[in-house]
């Protein structure tokens, strides 16, 4: 397997397909890099070189207790980026994976990044506090912790039919597509899903999408049952100098996967654009 070992020790694997100007990949919560293939496939198809990594205790990566929070996560990016010395990338990320690409930029700034792609994203802040009355309370993300530690398996069962609207009374389900979320969840070490959690919901990246100074684009669904739109995609777009926004009427959180044929040529025509970023 192909893997970088970070400050810390932890192993990270990725996947490096194709070749041309770099695209990364980061995922969402509880998946791996498992979850972009039909992106990567299809752009490393076209030109592009393809890598996405397994998050730390996620996949096929190491399961450390420690280092699930957004800054590890973004450093771990950091340090993925630095090994394989990649230029001008392009950064996407999807749901969890959004908030890692913000704090990676935040943090580490943009001199190698071209352009970035946020999909489903968990920016600026999924909890509800006094600054942020629009958000979710902590009763639901209490909830995601007391499922995971009850019934990890049977949960995220549970979880693949909001995930990919198929609890839509007009829905088509993909059983296959539910396995294979069961499985990616299963592969993620107990810490990850656990801590994982607080990462993605408590961590105000408000300032993160203000750092935000190359072309970006922002893709959610308006039935997107994990991750609000009004709270996320909608506020990315303010926040965000100059970024553009593609709402997919009636679709899910996990869109890469239930419009790929879409997200594929909105990421192909936005890469594509301007090449003088690139």
């Amino acid at each position: 397997m192909s893997t970088i070992t970070t400050k810390d020790g932890t192993q990270i694997f990725y996947k490096d397909w194709g070749s041309g100007q770099p695209i990364v990949f980061s995922h969402g919560w509880p998946l791996s890099s498992d979850a972009f293939e039909d992106q990567m496939f299809f752009l490393a198809s076209r030109g592009y070189r393809c890598i996405a990594h397994d998050r730390r205790g996620h996949g096929r990566s190491s399961q450390p207790w420690t280092g699930n929070d957004m800054d590890t996560y973004a450093d771990d990016l950091a340090e993925l980026v630095q090994k394989l010395d990649l230029k001008k990338a392009i950064h996407v990320g999807h749901s969890t994976g959004g908030g890692e690409v913000a704090r990676y930029i935040a943090r580490h700034g943009t001199k190698q990044v071209a352009k970035a792609v946020l999909i489903s994203s968990v920016p600026p802040l999924m909890l509800r506090t006094a600054a942020n009355p629009d958000g979710l309370p902590i009763s639901v993300f209490d909830g995601l912790r007391a499922s995971a530690i009850a019934d990890r398996s049977q949960f995220w069962m549970d979880l693949s039919m909001p995930f990919y609207s198929y609890n839509r009374p007009s829905a088509k389900v993909s059983e296959g597509v539910r396995q294979s979320f069961w499985l990616q969840g299963m592969r993620a070490g107990f810490p990850a899903a656990y801590f994982c959690i607080k990462a993605f919901s408590e961590t105000d990246q408000t300032e993160d999408l203000k750092q935000f100074d190359v072309p970006t684009l922002i893709i959610q669904g308006d039935d997107d049952q994990i991750v609000p739109f009004a709270d996320a995609g909608a506020l990315q777009a303010k926040l965000v100098n100059g970024a553009t926004l593609k709402v997919y009427k009636g679709a899910p959180h996990g869109l890469c996967t239930t419009h790929k044929d879409q997200v594929n040529e909105d990421l192909l025509t936005f890469f594509k654009a301007d090449a003088r970023h690139a």
